[in-house]
C-alpha cells in the first residue's frame, strides 16, 4: 500500500488543518491552463518583462550605487562591475533609489537580473531585498567560474508564498536561469510591496571576487506547473525529478555500491604516524596526562592526546541517526504521542527514533496535502521498512507544528546491509563509519554524536548536553534557536547539574572523551549593531519586575551598589527614577546616552559570567579532567562582552564560523586572547549536483568546486596559531525535503541519503588530512 493513499479519518475534521502561507488548495494564482514541465521548453525562453529597476537613463541614477568595502563601476553597456574584497569580513554594494519601487501594480512577479563571472572560480554571494522599514529577505547563489546568465527568484505567487517546510524550494519551473535560494528559513512575512534597496554582498572571503551585474528587472512569473512539489521524493530519499551522479536506482544496485566500499576500506591501513588516538607521532612528545589537554608549542596551540602527542582535532559533527527525519503530513489525533515531562535532559531535535504505538497510528490523518504528497512512496504501517516512522512533538520553524516522520536514510541503511532487525543494522553502521574515520584521516567526531561511539575507543569524540528546563528566561532582538535562558535563576543551576551528571554518566571518565560542549549558537546579542541589537537581552531583563525575574534581581543590586544615589543614577543615564523601588520594577529607555550604553554592557558581561560559572563549576566538579570546550558562539551571536566572559572559564574558545574560511584580519583578535580556539562547525555544499534544493551555508558550484572550497577554508584554519580543531558539520546529507525540526534541506554531508560517499569531497579530506600535521609543524608562526 501507497502510504499517499492513507484513508483521512473523520477525526480529522476537529483537529486545526495547518496551512501554508499560500492556500495549498488555492486557484488564487493558478492559471487557466498549466503546461507540465517535461512537455515544455525553457519558462523564461519568451519573458514578460513588467520592469527594469536600474535603467541607468539617467547619471543621476549612479548616485544609487553604495559601496561599502567594495569596488563598483558601471561601464558603457550599463553593466555594473562589483569587485568584492576580500580584506573586509562583508562586502557590500547598496542600490537605493531616490524614492522606493513600486511593485503594487504588477501580478505574480520574480526579481531577475543577468551576471557574469569574470573569473575561473565560483563566486558566493547574497542580495538582500528591504523594504522601508529596513526589512528584508535575503538569498544566496553560488556561480561557477566564467559563468555568463540570469539570477532570478520570485518575490510573489504561489511559489514564493508557500510554506513547504524547508529551506530550499523546489525548482518552480523548468528553466536555465539559475534560482537564488532562501539565505537561510524564509522571511515571507516580510512585506515588499515596496522596495527601498536590495545589498549584493559577501561574507568572509579569502580572495577578491568579481561579477558583472546588468539588467535587474522584474519578471511576470510562467505558469504554474501543477506538478511542482509534488512526487519531488524517490522511494530512497533521493530527487525524483533530476538525475546525479550518485543517484541510485534499486536496492541491488545500493548494495553493489556498499560492497565495493567495504572492500576498499578492508584494504586501507589509515594514516601514517598516528597514535592509538589519533595524535601525530613523528611530532614533539609531550607529558603524557592520560587525558586530552592543551598546550603551546612554538607559539602555537595544540591538543595533546592522553599519550602525549600533539593533535589536531577534525571531523565530522552530528554523527547521529538523530535528526536525519523528515515530516510526512502525516498526524495522529491521540495526544498521548505529544506528552512533555519536566525532567527531559534531550532537546526535541536531538531525541531518535520514536516508536510509535499502533493505538496512536490508527489515530492517522493527513495533516498537510502538499507535504504528504512530496513523496513517490513511503510505506506501509505493517511493511518491515515502517519500522522508520517517528514523531516531532513540536517544531521550529516550518509548515506544520508537530507529526510524523520518516528517516528514508535509516531505511537504506537496512535496504545496504540486508538486516531487517536494527540492531545489527545500527552496529553495521558504526562499524563503517569508524573504518571510513580511520581510512578518510579524521582524528575525531566533533558534537553530537552517538554515544555508542563513546563505548567503541577506536575514535575521540567530544560529548555534549544542553541545558533545558522550566527556568526563567530572557528574550533578545532575535532569538535564533530560542529564548536565552536566565543564568541566575536557581532552576538553571539545578538542570545543568542533572544535564552534566548525564554526560558524565554516559562518558565514565573516558581517557577517549576528548572534551565537553554545552548548548549551542545561544543568541547573546549582535556584535555589531543597534543597542537593542546587542543588548536587547539586558533590556529585556531591565523591563521586569525584580520579584519575577531573578536577573534583573541581579542587575538591581548592581546598579544600586554602583551608584548608591539614585539622584546620581538619574543625571548618569538622563532617567527620572523616583526611587529604586521603581527601577526594581520594570524600566524601559526612548533613549540611550553613552553611560547607559557602557552599564548596559556590562550587565551583559555579568550575565555571561553568572552562565559560565554555573556550567564550568558543574564540570569541573563532574569531570575534572576534561576540557571545557566553550559555548560555540555563532558569528551573529558573540558579543565581545560574552566573548570576555568565556575566556575567563573555558579551556577552549569555540566558534561556528560559516564563511569561505577564516580571515585572519576578522580573527585577529584570538591571538590577542591566547587560548586555544575550535571551529565547532563549518560546511561547503552545492545544490546543482546533489540533487538537494540547499547547497547549506556556504555554497560551492557543483562537487569539484565544494571539495576545492574545503581545501582552501582547512588551510585557513590550520595556519591559524590559535586553531586546535574544526569540525564540519555535518556527517549525512540532510534530507531533501527538510529535517523534521526546522526544515533545513542541505548538502552537507560526507555521504549521501543512501549513505553512499562523496568522492570528490572525501578525496579532498585525505590531502588535507594525510599532510595537515606535518604542515602545521613546519609552519611559522
Amino acid at each position: 500500500m501507497n502510504r499517499n493513499n492513507l484513508p483521512r479519518l473523520a477525526i480529522a475534521l476537529i483537529m486545526p488543518l495547518i496551512v501554508s502561507a499560500c492556500n495549498e488548495n488555492s486557484t488564487a494564482d493558478t492559471p487557466k491552463t498549466s503546461i507540465s514541465q517535461e512537455q515544455s521548453q525553457d519558462a523564461f525562453a519568451k519573458e514578460t518583462l513588467l520592469t527594469t529597476l536600474i535603467p541607468f537613463d539617467s547619471e543621476k541614477q549612479l548616485d544609487w550605487l553604495k559601496p561599502t568595502s567594495t569596488e563598483v563601476n558601471v561601464d558603457k553597456n550599463s553593466k555594473i562591475n562589483i569587485k568584492f574584497l576580500a580584506d573586509t569580513n562583508i562586502s557590500t554594494l547598496r542600490i537605493e533609489p531616490n524614492s522606493p519601487w513600486n511593485m503594487n501594480e504588477f501580478p505574480n512577479y520574480n526579481l531577475a537580473f543577468d551576471v557574469i563571472n569574470v573569473q575561473s572560480k565560483s563566486v558566493h554571494f547574497y542580495l538582500s531585498v528591504e523594504n522601508e522599514k529596513g526589512e528584508y529577505q535575503s538569498r544566496s547563489v553560488s556561480i561557477p567560474g566564467n559563468y555568463e546568465g540570469t539570477i532570478y527568484f520570485p518575490l510573489t505567487g504561489q511559489q514564493a508564498e508557500t510554506e513547504a517546510g524547508f529551506w530550499g524550494d523546489a525548482l518552480p519551473w523548468k528553466t536555465d536561469d539559475v534560482l537564488m535560494v532562501w539565505r537561510s528559513w524564509r522571511s515571507g512575512n516580510v512585506n515588499l510591496d515596496t522596495i527601498a534597496a536590495l545589498n549584493f554582498f559577501t561574507i568572509g572571503l579569502l580572495e577578491d571576487k568579481q561579477v558583472e551585474i546588468s539588467d535587474i528587472r522584474i519578471r511576470q512569473n510562467p505558469e504554474l506547473d501543477p506538478t511542482w512539489q509534488v512526487n519531488i521524493v524517490d522511494q530512497f530519499g533521493q530527487n525524483a525529478k533530476i538525475d546525479t551522479p550518485l543517484k541510485v536506482s534499486s536496492v541491488q544496485e545500493l548494495q553493489k555500491v556498499a560492497n565495493e566500499e567495504l572492500q576498499q576500506l578492508a584494504k586501507s591501513k589509515g594514516m601514517d604516524n598516528r597514535s592509538e588516538y589519533g595524535g601525530y607521532t613523528a611530532g614533539p612528545k609531550l607529558k603524557a596526562t592520560g587525558y586530552f589537554r592543551t598546550e603551546k608549542v612554538d607559539g602555537k596551540w595544540w591538543m595533546v592526546d592522553p599519550l602525549g602527542y600533539v593533535f589536531f582535532s577534525h571531523g565530522p559533527a552530528n554523527v547521529r541517526m538523530a535528526n536525519l527525519s523528515t515530516l510526512t503530513g502525516v498526524d495522529y489525533a491521540d495526544d498521548s504521542i505529544r506528552v512533555r515531562h519536566a525532567d527531559e535532559l534531550v532537546p526535541e531535535d536531538s531525541m531518535g527514533s520514536v516508536s510509535i504505538p499502533a493505538k496512536i497510528k490508527e489515530t492517522n490523518f493527513v495533516q498537510s496535502e502538499l507535504r504528504n504528497k512530496m513523496f513517490e512512496w513511503l510505506p506501509d504501517y505493517s511493511d518491515p521498512l515502517a519500522k522508520h516512522y517517528s514523531y516531532r512533538r513540536s517544531t521550529h520553524k516550518g509548515a506544520i507544528p508537530h507529526g510524523e516522520t520518516y528517516s528514508f536514510y535509516q531505511a537504506n541503511l537496512e535496504r545496504k546491509y540486508g538486516e531487517e532487525a536494527m540492531e545489527p543494522t545500527v552496529n553495521k553502521w558504526h562499524e563503517v563509519t569508524i573504518d571510513r574515520m580511520k581510512d578518510w584521516g579524521f582524528t575525531s567526531f566533533g558534537n553530537w554524536v552517538d554515544p555508542a561511539f563513546y563505548e567503541a575507543k577506536q575514535v575521540p569524540y567530544f560529548a555534549n548536553g544542553w541545558i533545558i528546563g522550566d527556568f526563567k528566561t530572557l528574550s533578545g532582538k532575535k532569538n535564533h534557536w530560542g529564548l536565552m535562558p536566565d543564568p541566575y535563576d536557581p532552576l538553571f543551576s539545578e538542570r545543568a547539574q542533572a544535564t552534566i551528571d548525564e554526560i558524565a554518566n554516559k562518558v565514565k571518565a573516558s581517557p577517549w572523551c576528548a572534551g565537553i560542549f554545552i548548548d549551542n549558537e545561544k543568541s547573546w546579542g549582535a556584535r555589531e549593531g543597534t543597542v537593542e541589537d546587542k543588548y536587547g537581552l539586558i533590556l529585556d531583563a531591565l523591563s521586569k519586575d525584580a520579584n519575577e525575574s531573578p536577573a534583573k534581581k541581579a542587575f538591581s543590586a548592581h546598579i544600586k551598589k554602583k551608584y548608591k544615589d539614585i539622584a546620581v543614577l538619574n543625571k548618569t543615564w538622563d532617567t527620572s527614577f523616583t526611587s529604586w523601588t521603581q527601577v526594581s520594577k520594570s524600566i524601559t529607555f526612548e533613549e540611550h546616552n553613552d553611560a547607559l550604553v557602557a552599564d548596559l554592557s556590562k550587565m551583559l558581561e555579568m550575565l555571561g559570567e553568572q552562565y559560565f560559572i554555573v556550567v564550568h563549576n558543574t564540570l569541573e566538579k563532574v569531570l575534572p579532567n576534561h576540557l571545557y570546550m566553550g559555548a560555540r558562539m555563532a558569528n551573529w551571536g558573540m558579543p565581545d562582552e560574552i566573548i570576555k566572559a568565556s575566556i575567563k572559564y573555558s579551556d577552549v574558545l569555540s566558534f561556528n564560523i560559516y564563511e569561505e574560511g577564516v580571515q585572519a584580519h576578522y580573527w585577529d583578535f584570538l591571538e590577542k586572547v591566547d587560548l586555544p580556539v575550535t571551529i565547532g562547525e563549518f560546511h561547503i555544499g552545492s545544490s546543482p549536483d546533489s540533487g538537494l534544493y540547499n547547497p547549506g551555508i556556504v555554497h560551492a558550484s557543483g562537487q569539484k568546486d565544494r571539495a576545492e572550497k574545503y581545501k582552501a577554508y582547512m588551510e585557513s584554519v590550520l595556519n591559524k596559531p590559535y586553531m586546535v580543531g574544526a569540525h564540519w558539520f555535518q556527517y549525512v546529507d540532510e534530507p531533501i525535503t527538510g529535517r523534521a525540526f526546522d526544515g533545513e534541506n542541505a548538502n552537507i554531508g560526507f555521504v549521501t541519503v543512501t549513505d553512499v560517499p562523496y568522492p570528490e569531497l572525501v578525496g579532498a579530506v585525505k590531502d588535507v588530512t594525510s599532510t595537515m600535521y606535518q604542515k602545521r609543524l613546519a609552519t611559522e608562526k
